[in-house]
């Protein structure tokens, strides 16, 4: 079950929960003035933390790697389609905003937003 290369430019390694070393793809795009930063999450190919257990923690790790502030950036986890015959495997794509209540952390993208994120240039 790999995740197709379109999902992401670069893996990027992080301290996941209780500093064990993980993985996620990582994709960076300024579309219409919003930068975006897609973190995909890579399954068997990651050895630790999943990208939505990292949370915040993940957010600020990338950004501190990659010069961003956290409060100029969209925030988006990924569970890419693996065309698994699990329908868990399907594509799924959150904004997280951190600073809202639990009920209103993860908004989920519809598919055109995602695909307009994942094969932007």
């Amino acid at each position: 079950m790999k995740v197709p290369k379109e999902y992401y430019d670069e893996i990027f390694e992080f301290k996941g929960q209780w500093d064990m070393p993980s993985s996620c793809g990582l994709k960076i795009r300024t579309i219409d003035g919003v930068t975006y930063v897609l973190a995909v999450e890579l399954y068997q190919d990651n050895p630790g933390t999943s990208v939505t257990y990292a949370g915040r923690s993940l957010a600020e790790q990338i950004c501190q790697a990659k010069g961003l502030d956290i409060d100029k950036i969209t925030f988006v986890e990924c569970n890419p389609d693996t065309n698994s015959k699990l329908s868990f495997y399907g594509e799924m794509c959150f904004a997280v905003d951190f600073n809202a209540d639990p009920a209103h952390k993860y908004t989920q993208l519809s598919p055109e937003q995602a695909k307009r994120i994942i094969s932007a240039q």
